[in-house]
């Protein structure tokens, strides 16, 4: 599939669900201690740096921009699908939440201090990704942070799955930290966590990456 078909693809799908999936995952940080940790820290470091403010990008209803807005970090939200913009809009409107692709923010070049893509690469195909890590070291400032979260596998080959919403690949966290660490980007810190009873019986992944500051 072309990069513009599987982007009116995912938008179509997320737009579809977006009101159902508000309702099911907008308070689902309050089950997950060890993310909300590494948020914390996130924020903590992108505070630290002080060189511009985050972007939750695939930030679907706003509630995690939400709170890694009042963590302390100035945070904004962008999506691709209008309709999850639409209610991020509606139950956050003190935030900004714009319609955007990761494929072509429409963001300066070295703006931000962090980004935050909290499972939202996981719908990209592999070959194009890339070109979204190349366009996040664009827009992210030196000593700016990277926080990725994904579902994670153990073949050094990207695996797809059928999500419920769209097709999604999941990662070893080996070969996502290699193609990270291509597009330029210093691992800073991962965690792997088992699911809990409730979730896919997939492994969890967060990486932590910072571009490096000039010489």
């Amino acid at each position: 599939m072309t990069e513009s078909s599987v982007l009116q693809n995912t938008r179509a799908a997320y737009d579809a669900v977006a009101s159902l999936y508000a309702e099911l995952f907008s308070n689902v940080l309050e089950t997950l201690p060890l993310e909300r940790a590494l948020l914390a820290a996130f924020a903590e470091l992108v505070q630290a740096h002080d060189v511009g403010p985050v972007a939750d990008i695939g930030c679907g209803p706003g509630h995690v921009t939400a709170h890694l807005n009042a963590l302390g970090p100035t945070t904004f939200g962008i999506d691709l699908s209008s309709e999850m913009v639409a209610l991020a809009r509606r139950d956050h409107p003190e935030l900004r939440f714009d319609e955007g692709s990761m494929t072509a923010l429409d963001l300066p070049d070295g703006v931000l201090g962090g980004i935050l893509a909290f499972y939202s690469t996981i719908h990209t195909p592999p070959q194009q990704l890339p070109a979204v890590f190349a366009e996040f070291q664009r827009v992210l400032a030196p000593g700016g942070h990277l926080l990725l979260g994904f579902f994670a596998g153990h073949d050094p080959l990207p695996q797809e799955f059928d999500h419920k919403v769209t097709l999604a690949y999941r990662w070893s966290p080996d070969s996502l930290a290699e193609l990270l660490r291509q597009a330029g980007f210093v691992e800073v810190a991962r965690m792997l966590r088992e699911p809990h009873e409730n979730e896919r019986q997939f492994q969890h992944a967060q990486l932590l990456v910072r571009k490096p500051q000039k010489h």
